[in-house]
């Protein structure tokens, strides 16, 4: 006796939805998965990515498919850059037969830093971001990062008799290029307006170092977002971009923050 063949097993997301209401962003939000990033040094690191990823969804269709997300990520074990990314972008509007997608992929960068007196080497950790929208218009790329610095206070600096406070920063810039940068050419332009740069490991001569740099540079936030603006206004290489400082106060409770968007975002 023949067994019976089985139903086909029905696509609900590709039924008609009669609200007809577009939506503009539906997909997979906070999804891990490990990849390749190459640096400036010619080194891959394996990191972890922390993902978003949408499609636009017509009026007449009732959901996307949530699975080819997944799959799409699956078949990316390669190094990804932001020469590639764009192909990340296309395959997944492509696979899910939509208008626009859009990535966010956001994953700890790690840089090889020499004191600056030792010379001792030790890796500090940036967050780093890769926004990525594909369209019919085309297709925009922009890299987020966050880059923690050292601000010391002018004021405080002026009215003390000695001493002067200061505290860790977070700088967090968002660029779009003309032609593409590595990763750490966008960090070195930033640590260079800080009170002091950085590091994972310091010496007792370049702990002195690094102190008496920063208050030899006190820095207000807004001479931060100033100065890193003026930088970024400078290197042909940067289309637009927006930068964000934000101090974390040593003698307050609260935060001192500034933000400067380019003329031509």
């Amino acid at each position: 006796m023949n067994s019976p063949l089985p139903l086909p097993i029905e696509d609900v997301q590709n039924l008609a939805d009669g609200r007809q209401l577009a939506i503009n962003k539906v997909g997979i939000k906070a999804i891990r998965h490990p990849i390749k990033v190459k640096d400036k040094s010619g080194d891959t690191q394996g990191t972890i990515a922390l993902l978003n990823m949408y499609v636009q969804l017509p009026q007449h269709l009732k959901g996307t498919h949530m699975s080819r997300f997944v799959e799409i990520l699956n078949h990316h074990e390669h190094e990804i850059s932001l020469e590639n990314f764009y192909l990340l972008l296309h395959e997944t509007a492509l696979k899910l037969e939509a208008k626009s997608g859009y990535i966010e992929m956001a994953f700890p960068y790690f840089v090889n830093k020499a004191a600056p007196v030792s010379g001792v080497k030790s890796l500090l950790d940036y967050e780093v971001t890769f926004l990525g929208e594909i369209s019919e218009a085309g297709h925009d790329l922009k890299v987020r990062i966050v880059i923690p610095v050292t601000s010391l206070c002018p004021c405080s600096k002026k009215i003390s008799a000695y001493g002067a406070h200061n505290q860790r920063s977070h700088v967090t810039v968002t660029v779009s290029f003309n032609t593409l940068m590595w990763v750490e050419d966008v960090i070195r332009l930033v640590e260079m307006q800080a009170s002091s740069e950085l590091y994972g490991l310091l010496k007792r001569p370049d702990e002195k170092y690094v102190t008496e740099f920063a208050y030899d540079n006190p820095k207000f936030v807004e001479d931060m977002v100033r100065d890193i603006a003026t930088a970024f206004y400078k290197e042909a290489r940067i289309k637009s971009f927006v930068v964000e400082c934000e101090n974390f106060e040593s003698i307050h409770n609260h935060s001192a923050y500034a933000c400067i968007t380019s003329q031509d975002l």
